[in-house]
Formats: structure tokens, sequence, C-alpha cells
């Protein structure tokens, strides 16, 4: 890939594309697990990711490099079969976040045809999305920054417009606090979209990529995380206050371009599915850029020093496993599911940074006690988070385990095979 850099505004737009691609299948999930607790449980899970947000920027500066998450772990627990790991499930978990981007993309972007040929169009709109943004990918990173501030800009206007035109349609009567369901289903649900938040930990990958990367990195963390809070609180409330929830979840899985309709009229409501489009399809972008960026780091910390594997960059030949496998699960697991692993996945992962940088606190220059609250946060999160999904639906925590299970054998297999040690 080209070494030229990205300057502020590409990675803010990295950054906020990342994460922001997740309202779209997450808002429908949101009122169906907290009902007029939505906003409160999309506060809650942003409050979560502002806390990690910390040790993501003080690890950022210390280690300014193209591994970032893994380049972490590695550092405070050295190689061996714990950090190894929560690498692969790392893996695993960019893996559900661009099934759970993609699966909303298609579900939006089957709006546009007749009903009839919905089902057929939804599996080649995620098929075309997954292979076009993979092909984005292979461009250089000046490139992927370009378009991401197109395409960002296009989708917070809409977003904003909407935001802007429906204050007028809201009936406060619908946001009374009687109507809002008990606190316990209000943190459920924001552990199950805590997913929607998950895209700042790609900032960190584009930390070679970028200009002055020790000034840069902390406001480009801060600032995206904050105004990611504020915009999925604001339209929370929108949505809300604009149409009952009865109607909110009869179109569940595309929850913004219907209630769009009585705000901005059905032109409106075109105008926010492509934002949809765009939005979804940047996420992708943006994650399947953090996710090439660090495979070649995970390479080389079990031995394939080369820059090239049979005259492919690593960085690729880990773009097109990740596309294949994506591929796979967003054409045939459930949202919802999706949701639920890919947050309890990266809820475990965020609690090892935590963890990583109280370790480190004196080489990044921390207060250490911000990042152990952040590991007894997140693990708490974790814990809430299960037990929701054990209650409601086992076989996600099943799913869960499954995943753990076979990052931890394929560890353990790498080094029996290798005649490595296993070292925790």
């Amino acid at each position: 890939m080209s070494s030229k850099k990205i300057g502020f505004w590409s990675v803010w737009a990295l950054g906020v594309g990342g994460i922001v691609g997740g309202l779209f299948p997450a808002l429908g999930v949101v009122i169906q697990i907290a009902d007029a607790g939505a906003p409160l449980a999309f506060a809650i899970a942003g409050t979560i990711a502002l806390i990690t947000t910390y040790a993501y920027a003080k690890l950022s500066v210390a280690h300014p490099c193209r591994g970032g998450t893994v380049t972490f772990l590695n550092q405070a627990f050295g190689l061996g079969l714990f950090s190894g790991t929560l690498n692969l499930l790392l893996w695993f978990s960019y893996v559900v976040m661009l099934s759970f981007y993609l699966q909303a993309f298609g579900s939006y972007g089957v709006s546009l045809f007749t009903e009839s040929t919905q089902p057929i169009w939804k599996h080649l709109l995620i098929s075309l999305a997954i292979l076009g943004t993979t092909g984005l990918n292979l461009l250089t990173a000046n490139y992927i920054g370009k378009s991401q501030i197109w395409i960002v800009s296009f989708k917070l206007g809409i977003l904003i417009l909407f935001i802007i035109m429906g204050s007028s349609h809201i009936d406060i009567s619908r946001l009374q606090p009687a109507s809002v369901s008990s606190l316990q289903s209000i943190f459920a649900g924001a552990m199950v979209i805590f997913l929607s938040y998950e895209g700042f930990e790609l900032i960190a990958n584009t930390a070679e990529d970028l200009v002055n990367p020790k000034y840069t990195l902390p406001r480009v963390y801060y600032s995206v995380i904050g105004f990611v809070i504020l915009l999925y609180v604001l339209i929370a409330l929108v949505t809300l206050g604009a149409e009952p929830i009865e109607q909110i979840l009869a179109a569940k899985d595309y929850t913004l371009a219907e209630v769009a309709k009585p705000i901005m009229g059905q032109f409106g409501s075109v105008l926010m599915t492509i934002a949809a489009l765009l939005s979804t399809l940047s996420a992708s972008n943006a994650t399947l850029y953090g996710s090439a960026r660090f495979s070649s780091v995970i390479a080389k910390s079990k031995g394939f020093d080369g820059s090239e594997i049979n005259g492919r960059d690593q960085s690729s030949i880990g773009l097109f496993i990740t596309s294949g496998i994506t591929l796979i699960i967003a054409n045939f697991f459930d949202i919802s599911r999706i949701s639920t692993m890919g947050s309890a996945g990266f809820l475990l992962i965020f609690a090892a940074v935590n963890l990583a940088n109280a370790r480190m606190h004196r080489y990044t220059k921390s207060k250490q006690w911000i990042s152990l609250l952040g590991v007894g946060i997140c693990l708490l999160a974790l814990g809430m988070l299960i037990w929701f999904a054990l209650q409601t639906d086992p076989q996600t925590v099943w799913v869960l385990v499954f995943m753990v299970g076979v990052a931890i054998g394929i560890e353990v297999i790498y080094y029996l095979s290798n005649n490595r040690q296993l070292r925790l």
C-alpha cells in the first residue's frame, strides 16, 4: 500500500464512518429492547466507549503503528496464549461487525425494489457491497481517506437535516418517563447495540499513515466519540417522538427510512435510504481497512517476517480472507444475534485493552485508575449482556463460547505444530 500520509479530517471521517454505520441496524434493535429508553441506552453504551477511548488514545500515542489493538495487547502481555487468543477474537469480531453493517445495507437497499424480488436483491446487494469495498481497500490509504470524507459528509448532512426537521414533529407524550421501559431493559439494550460504537477502535490502525500522530490521534478519538454520542441520542429522540413505537418496530430493519416519510416526505425517505446505504458501506470500508492493516502484524507475530507471502502482500491476504468469511455470515446469520455476538466480543477486547493501558500506565503517562475503571465497566457490561442473552436467546451465548474456543484452539495448534513452548 502507498506511504502517502492522511490528515485529521480523513481519519476523523474514517472513525465516524466506522461508527455511524452501526446506527442504521442498531436503532430498530435498541428500540425493540429498551422501548422509549433507547436514547438513554445509546448514552450508556457511548459512555463505556468514551472511557475505553482514553486507553486507546494513550496507547496509540505510545505505539503509533498499523497494528493498533494487536500491538497494544502484545506489548502489554507478551506473545503468548492470552494475547494470541484475544487477537484472533478481535479478528472474529471484525467479521461479525462487517456482517452487521452489510445486513443493514441489504435491508435498506431492498426497499428500492419490488417486494417480490426483495429476498434476491438483499443477498445480491450484500455480496456486491463486500466485493466493492474489498476492491476499494486495495487502493492507497490516501484514496480511502478521501472517499470517507465525501461519503461521511453526505450522510451526516442528511442525518442532521433529519434531526432539524424532525424536532418539530416530536410528540412529547411519547417520551414521557412513564413509557420508558425498566432500567434492566435499557442496560440490556445498551449492551446489545454496543457494537454500534466500536468503529473508534479503527482509528488506532491509521497511526502509521497519519500526519503528526502524537498530536492528532487524541483529538480525533475524543471528538469522534463525543460527536457520535450526541448524534445517536438526538436521532433516537426524534425517531421515538415522531412515530408510535408500533410503527417503528414494524419497520425495524429500516427504521430511519420509514420514520423519514412523515418528517421529510417520500423524497426524504429515499434520501435517508441512500444515506443508510452510504453509511453502512463506508463503515464496511473503514472496518476492512482496519482489518487489513493489522493482519500483517498478526502474521509477523507468528513468525512470518517477510512483507510478502507467495508474492502477495500480507495485508491483502488478510483482506481477502476477511471478505470471504464475511460474505457467508452476512448472507445467512440473523442480525440480532450478530449484534449480540459482536458486542460481546468487543466488550471482552476493550476490557483487555483497558487492562493493557493500566499495566503500562507509567510508559503511556496515563492515570491508572481510569483504565482500571474501564476494565470493570467493560466486564460488568459483558456479564449483563450474557445474562440477557441467556434469558432471551441462549444459542447466542454458545456462539460466543464457540468463537472464544476456536480462537484458543487455533493458538494451541499453532504452538504445538511449531514445537514452541505454550505460554500464557
